[in-house]
């Protein structure tokens, strides 16, 4: 680190210190999920509200991770994975998609709240330090959007999550490499029949020619079946991709 910076990043932190306590006095902050005060504690999620999400512990599926309520002693494939043969090679999650996860998820989505993608992504960070070798990871991707969709919300919430991911974790962010070609409609009614082929083929990669050979860590809001991440999964091997892993804030 050249001489002088450490001493300039260490200004910037308090500076940017002072300005939050400064705007807090004027609009104080609120939990996102909960809407008590938030005083002195830093991000827009509250203490409680934290220690209140249900992480996504064993048992569950070795290959997606899906969670099972019982009792497995050793190593199990879900019906989906042994059946389909999802296209990312290890999915894992953060937190179950019930109580306070849930408010956090649909503010980002659909109430216009970028600001939750740093608490989310922080978040996620952490899963992917506890399930992911990160030497196995060379850059980091997200779902992407139909081009009409991401202009009627603004922004992609998974590229914004992503990109917290990518900073904590200290590796590249994919602002391209995966594209969706075909407008698919909201996967949220749909049974997972319907979800697999509501995005079949809906998605292309681009650049072909940095993306061959590397291990991609792919980032979402929220799986559920995974029909959408395994298809993201499959175009990104399609081009070359070595490896794609998945890691969600939520699991459906």
């Amino acid at each position: 680190m050249p001489p002088g910076m450490e001493q300039s990043q260490i200004v910037m932190r308090e500076l940017r210190r002072l300005a939050s306590g400064a705007l807090d006095i004027i609009y104080p902050r609120v939990c996102a999920a909960c809407g008590a005060g938030m005083d002195d504690q830093p991000g827009h999620v509250c203490w409680d509200c934290i220690a209140g999400l249900e992480p996504v512990t064993e048992p569950f599926c070795s290959i997606c991770g899906d969670p099972f309520d019982g009792i497995i002693e050793d190593d199990f494939v879900c019906s989906f994975c042994r059946r389909d043969g999802p296209g990312f090679d290890l999915a894992r999650s953060a937190f179950r998609f019930r109580g306070a996860a849930m408010p956090l998820v649909h503010g980002l989505k659909y109430s216009v709240m970028p600001h939750l993608a740093r608490d989310i992504g922080m978040m996620v960070a952490r899963c992917v330090e506890t399930h992911f070798p990160l030497r196995d990871v060379d850059a980091v991707g997200c779902v992407p959007l139909y081009p009409r969709r991401e202009r009627g919300r603004t922004y992609n919430q998974s590229g914004l999550i992503a990109a917290h991911v990518a900073a904590e974790i200290r590796r590249p962010l994919l602002r391209a490499g995966l594209r969706r070609i075909r407008d698919t409609a909201t996967q949220t009614r749909l049974t997972a029949r319907e979800r697999r082929r509501n995005v079949r083929n809906a998605f292309a990669a681009t650049d072909c020619d940095w993306l061959r050979g590397r291990r991609v860590l792919l980032v979402d809001d929220v799986m559920t079946t995974g029909a959408t991440v395994s298809e993201c999964g499959r175009a990104l091997k399609d081009s070359g991709v070595a490896a794609v892993y998945v890691a969600t804030f939520a699991r459906g």
